[in-house]
């Protein structure tokens, strides 16, 4: 048995997150599979005019994946489209990039997340499905916060078990959580009891939930992203669909 062989992986579902050319006719691919997680593979000949992977290989569509290598660029094997996956258009697209970037820069290669991958699937066709954007964002950024072991601690206040109350102003301080708003507290952001519980809930039909949902996020994927600016979240700040 070759050593290529003993290291093939077949029929994997994924999702490409991101792609580039590489030489001359070939593209390396970073992609989030569901039992593997997030890999690269490079598609060998997928450029070029008479390849069977050519325009196969698109984000945001579900894909059986194939590829054998041991090392850090693995090679791609074979690839069918599984379906099922309405094409993204307009502010759904931009979301679904980001998405993408999100799953780039705080996921680690060859970890598997298949909760993740689950309800990154079910994000792309509520993407599709629903009108509010900026709400299937939040809910994805929970729960992805959250997948990664940085879970929001949203109904009790930090460090004890007393319950946050919706009438009151809490301010959310990283690593620690939500402590009531105080004269001798400057720290943290300020937020409303019951916007923490409406997050919890994945309600953002409340407009001060929704917004101070947003800023609460920004805060706590700013910190673990350690200053990596992410480009898609930078173009849909120019779309009124996203605030």
């Amino acid at each position: 048995m070759s050593q290529a062989h003993k290291h093939r992986i077949e029929n994997q579902l994924a999702f490409v997150l991101h792609s580039y050319p590489f030489r001359e006719t070939s593209l390396v691919l970073e992609v989030f599979s569901r039992q593997h997680g997030r890999v690269p593979l490079v598609a060998r000949g997928a450029r070029r005019p008479r390849s069977a992977l050519r325009g196969l290989l698109m984000a945001f569509q579900p894909l059986s994946l194939s590829w054998f290598g041991k090392h850090e660029l693995r090679t791609l094997h074979a690839a069918e489209w599984q379906g099922g996956q309405p094409q993204l258009q307009g502010t759904a697209l931009m979301c679904g990039f980001y998405l993408n970037e999100l799953l780039l820069n705080l996921t680690a290669r060859d970890d598997p997340h298949e909760d993740l991958f689950d309800y990154y699937r079910q994000t792309l066709l509520r993407l599709v499905q629903e009108h509010d954007h900026a709400a299937i964002l939040r809910c994805f950024e929970k729960h992805l916060l959250q997948e990664l072991g940085y879970a929001l601690l949203l109904e009790h206040e930090a460090g004890s078990n007393t319950p946050i109350a919706a009438g009151k102003d809490y301010r959310y301080i990283l690593e620690r959580g939500a402590i009531p708003e105080s004269r001798d507290v400057q720290e943290g952001l300020p937020v409303s009891g019951k916007t923490l519980l409406d997050i919890a809930a994945d309600d953002y039909t409340d407009v001060n939930s929704a917004r101070q949902g947003k800023q609460l996020m920004r805060m706590l994927l700013n910190h673990h992203l350690g200053g990596v600016v992410l480009h898609t979240r930078e173009l849909i700040k120019d779309l009124k669909r996203y605030d």
